[in-house]
């Protein structure tokens, strides 16, 4: 029988993306394992994420300042933007240390069957970003999944009027994978083979 302060604590870690119970009892006796201080450091930094972190009023990216880092700094003036599902692909990215311009996150992509529609994602701002900034390429991340192409071309078909480039990263990424959970030479690669759409 299991103390019900762990039992709760396994069933709040299962609610995290791959977590199935065998990783989260792991997970929970190594929280319960830990010393006082570095407990409580761990739920200090996650209320402070929580209370802190919010979007950026430009890219929409996740941000504890506004607008965020990346969008005040000298790569605000790029004139090439990616354009990426979740911060967590932007995320992806950054760590390749290889793309220098700015990005703009959707924050999902089209998908009727999950009742997603273009009105839902971040779309009216990334075209009102294109209208009104001196952007020249704009290099469309999505996953190279069923939705993720859709939203591609449906962004591509909104786009090629602005008389932009219009590029995709190359398919070297699998088709279903998922852009957070790839090495940065497969993500390096993807940018670097990216072709007009």
């Amino acid at each position: 029988m299991i103390a019900e302060a762990l039992n709760r604590l396994v069933r709040e870690l299962t609610k995290l993306p791959s977590i199935g119970e065998k990783t989260a009892l792991r997970m929970a006796f190594h929280i319960i394992a830990l010393p006082q201080h570095e407990a409580h450091s761990l739920a200090q930094s996650i209320l402070e994420a929580k209370d802190k972190i919010t979007l950026c009023s430009i890219c929409f990216n996740l941000t504890d300042c506004n607008p965020c880092l990346i969008c005040q700094s000298e790569r605000g003036n790029s004139d090439t933007m990616c354009v990426v599902e979740t911060p967590a692909h932007l995320a992806a990215f950054e760590r390749t240390g290889q793309f220098k311009g700015t990005y703009h996150v959707l924050h999902g992509v089209i998908s009727p069957l999950r009742n997603i529609l273009p009105d839902d994602l971040k779309i009216r701002e990334l075209f009102n970003r294109l209208q009104h900034n001196n952007i020249k390429e704009v290099i469309l991340a999505t996953n190279p999944t069923r939705e993720g192409e859709a939203t591609a071309l449906y962004l591509s078909n909104l786009i090629k009027p602005l008389s932009l480039k219009v590029t995709r990263i190359a398919q070297g990424i699998p088709r279903g994978g998922e852009i957070e959970y790839l090495d940065e030479s497969t993500l390096q690669s993807s940018l670097e083979g990216r072709r007009e759409l």
